[in-house]
This record gives C-alpha cells, sequence and structure tokens, in this order.
C-alpha cells in the first residue's frame, strides 16, 4: 500500500498494539487506506506527491479567474515545481508557454501547493485552448492537520468492527450511538476543503 497518511507503526502506537504483532495488520491496513482515501474525496485533493512528473491535461472552462493583474488559470495542486512543463493548445500542436507565474506567491516555501498559473497583465487564450502542465501534483508534504486527522479516522474505522449497529459502549459513558461525522476529524480537514466539495 502507499499514500496512507498515517504509518501502520505509528497507528498500531495509538491503539496499544505491539510493534511485532501482525495479526491485525490486514484490518489496520484497511482502516489507513479507507481513512486516507476519505480524506482526499471529502476535501477535493489528495496529498500526496506524485513521485514523478505527470502530465495533465486541462480545460479552461470555469478555471480562469480574471484578475487585475492578469487570468489565472486554476489547476490541481502542485506540489513540486522542478522541471514544470506548461503548453496550451489542442490536437497534435503543444507550444510551450512562458511567463507565467505561479500562485499563490511563495506557495511551495510555505509547505502549500501551487493552484495557479498566472499569466501578468495577459490572457490564457481562446476558450478551444487547453492547457497542458507537466508536474508533480500533489501537495509538498502532508500536513500535520491531515495526519493528525487520518490518524483519529483511522482508529475509528478499526473500532467500528466492535460496533456493528452504530452503537458503542463504555464504562465511563455507557452506551452511545456513533456520530456520523467525528467532530475533530472535521475540524482538522475543514480548511483544506475546496470549493464545491464536502
Amino acid at each position: 500500500m502507499a499514500n496512507e497518511y498515517v504509518t501502520l507503526e505509528d497507528l498500531k502506537t495509538q491503539l496499544s498494539i505491539e510493534a511485532d504483532d501482525a495479526t491485525r495488520d490486514v484490518l489496520l491496513n484497511r482502516a489507513r487506506l479507507s481513512a486516507s482515501r476519505s480524506i482526499d474525496k471529502t476535501t477535493g485533493r489528495r496529498f500526496w506527491l506524485d513521485t514523478d512528473p505527470v502530465q495533465r491535461t486541462f480545460n479552461p472552462r470555469g478555471r480562469i479567474v480574471r484578475e487585475d493583474d492578469g487570468d489565472l488559470f486554476l489547476v490541481d495542486d502542485i506540489g513540486d515545481d522542478t522541471g514544470m512543463v506548461v503548453e496550451t493548445g489542442s490536437g497534435a500542436s503543444w507550444p510551450s508557454v512562458t511567463g507565467y507565474e505561479t500562485s499563490p506567491d511563495n506557495a511551495l516555501a510555505d509547505g502549500k501547493p501551487i493552484m495557479g498559473l498566472l499569466r501578468p497583465l495577459a490572457t490564457w487564450g481562446i476558450a478551444t485552448t487547453r492547457l497542458r502542465v507537466t508536474a508533480k501534483f500533489g501537495w509538498p508534504a502532508v500536513p500535520d492537520d491531515i495526519a493528525e486527522a487520518a490518524m483519529i479516522q483511522a482508529t475509528r474505522l478499526y473500532k467500528r468492527k466492535d460496533s456493528p449497529e452504530g452503537i458503542i459502549g463504555s464504562g465511563e459513558w455507557g452506551v452511545r450511538n456513533l456520530s456520523r461525522r467525528d467532530p475533530d476529524v472535521w475540524a482538522l480537514i475543514e480548511p483544506y476543503i475546496l470549493p464545491g466539495f464536502g
């Protein structure tokens, strides 16, 4: 498995399971994977970084924001711009683009992804033009909030096997229904949700 936001070792520590106890690894790994992908689906983005540059093509419809200083083309999160290639066109014609700036300013230096490409005092072209970007998509590193949310959610999913009807009991609190959404997980991931998701 790859690209989970919580390690098996950390989840075992959280649940007080011995590191060399592999009897529950299948269930733990399933909980880690489900928690991580659930966060991706809820936020509308992913927080792991491609290992190699990937080429993606974007339709400009609904992705261009007209700003005072030029057109901003919204792209999927880019976590590493080393060797990034930007092209416009369609079919077999894809000329390279220069003279763009990444947005927001200093995103990668601040540990955040590039989310847009700005053409200072210029436009991205006609409506039929596509934008093709080759880069490493994702986030530069998994944010601490996302890792903590994945830990809480993976723990909750693992323990869910003990409450198949959605009811959990404890000597201190008695019997209660599990809430549909963990408030702590939601508080941690809410600032990362893209508009239109969640």
